[in-house]
C-alpha cells in the first residue's frame, strides 16, 4: 500500500513537471527571431527554439510532436511575448510565420521597387531587377511585347516572409494588377499595354487625381498630331536604364538616343516607365476631350494646361520665377 502511494506521488510529480514544461509560459529575452528553413527536422526545431531562449525545454516540444503530430511549417518566426511550449507548437503547426512589409507607392519604377524589397530584407536589388526581366512571361497575356514587368507590379503594401522567392513576390504584385485592372474594366480594352504605358506617363507627370484625365488628353492630342511628347520622366527613365542617371537632367540626357526618350522619338515609349495607380489608369482609359497641347507644373505642384505655345511659354516662365 505504501509502495502504491509513493508510485502515485511520483506519477503526480511527473505529470506536474510535464504540465509545467508544456503549458507554463516562458518569456523570451526581448524580441527573438527563429529561422526554421525548409527541411528542418522537429528535433532541430526544438533545439533552435531552446537555444533562442524561446522554449524552456526542447523536450516539451518533442513531447508535443509525439502527442499532437501533424505537419510543422518552415519559415521565420518572431517571439516577443510570454508563451507556453503548447502555444509555440500550435503557431508553428499553423505556419504563423513572421512577414515583412514592403510598400510600393504609385509611380515607383522597377528600380525603386527593387530598392524597397532590399530595404525590407526580402532580397537583393540586383536579383529583383534581373528576375523582373526574365519573368516577362507573367504579363505576356496582355503585354506580349513586354521585356520586363515594368508597369505591372501594382502599387500596394505587401507582406512576405523572408523565405518568399522573388518570383513569388512579383507574381503576387502582377496578380494584384490583374485584380485592379479587372475592376477598372481595363482587361476588356483593345490595347492594354498601350493604356498602361500612357497611364505611367500620367502618373509621373501629374500629382493630383483631378488633373490626370486632362494630362491624358494632352498626351493623346500630341500623339494624334505626331508631336513628340517631350516628357521629362521618360528622359530620366532612359538614363536609369543606361546607368547614367545623376539626379539632374542634362543636355546630354535630352540628346541621348533611347527609344524611351520622347524628346528624340515621337509616339509612346516602348514600355511603361513606372507602376501607375488606379487614378492614372482610369485617366488613360478615358482621356479628357480637350484642345490643350501643353502643360507645366506650377509652384504649388498643380498643373497648368494650355492650347498654344505662347501661353505655355508664359506659364513656364511663371513657374521658373516662382522657383527662384
Amino acid at each position: 500500500m505504501k509502495f502504491l502511494g509513493v508510485l502515485l506521488l511520483l506519477i503526480l510529480i511527473a505529470a506536474g513537471a510535464v504540465g509545467f514544461l508544456v503549458y507554463a509560459p516562458d518569456t523570451p529575452p526581448g524580441e527573438v527571431f527563429i529561422d526554421l528553413p525548409t527541411g528542418t527536422s522537429s528535433t532541430e526545431m526544438a533545439q533552435r527554439l531552446q537555444d533562442g531562449h524561446v522554449l524552456r525545454s526542447r523536450y516539451a516540444f518533442l513531447l508535443l510532436r509525439v502527442w499532437k503530430g501533424g505537419s510543422l511549417k518552415a519559415g521565420e518566426y518572431r517571439f516577443a511575448d510570454p508563451a507556453s511550449a503548447a502555444a509555440i507548437y500550435a503557431r508553428i503547426a499553423r505556419g504563423d510565420v513572421y512577414t515583412r512589409a514592403v510598400t510600393i507607392p504609385e509611380g515607383f519604377n522597377l528600380y525603386d521597387i527593387a530598392a524597397a524589397v532590399e530595404a525590407a530584407g526580402l532580397g537583393s536589388h540586383e536579383v529583383f531587377l534581373k528576375t523582373a526581366h526574365t519573368n516577362a512571361d507573367l504579363v505576356s497575356a496582355f503585354a506580349p511585347t513586354a521585356t520586363s514587368l515594368e508597369g505591372y507590379l501594382y502599387p500596394d503594401t505587401y507582406r512576405f516572409s523572408r523565405h518568399t522567392t522573388v518570383r513569388t513576390m512579383q507574381d503576387t504584385m502582377v496578380r494584384r494588377f490583374r485584380k485592379e485592372a479587372a475592376t477598372l474594366g481595363l482587361l476588356t480594352t483593345p490595347d492594354i499595354a498601350r493604356t498602361v504605358i500612357l497611364a505611367s506617363l500620367v502618373e509621373k507627370e501629374v500629382h493630383f487625381d483631378n488633373e490626370r484625365t486632362e494630362a491624358a488628353g494632352v498626351f493623346t492630342n500630341r500623339l494624334d498630331r505626331k508631336m513628340p511628347l517631350q516628357t521629362d520622366p521618360t528622359v530620366i527613365y532612359a538614363a536609369l536604364q543606361a546607368g547614367r542617371w545623376t539626379g539632374v537632367i542634362h543636355r546630354s540626357d535630352l540628346d541621348f538616343d533611347s527609344p524611351y526618350n520622347t524628346y528624340r522619338h515621337t509616339g509612346l515609349p516602348p514600355g511603361p516607365i513606372c507602376s501607375p495607380g488606379a487614378a492614372a489608369l482610369r485617366a488613360a482609359m478615358q482621356p479628357a476631350t480637350t484642345e490643350n497641347l501643353y502643360f507645366v507644373a506650377d509652384a504649388t505642384g498643380h498643373t497648368q494646361f494650355s492650347a498654344g505655345l505662347k501661353e505655355h511659354a508664359d506659364q513656364v516662365e511663371s513657374y521658373r520665377k516662382g522657383i527662384r
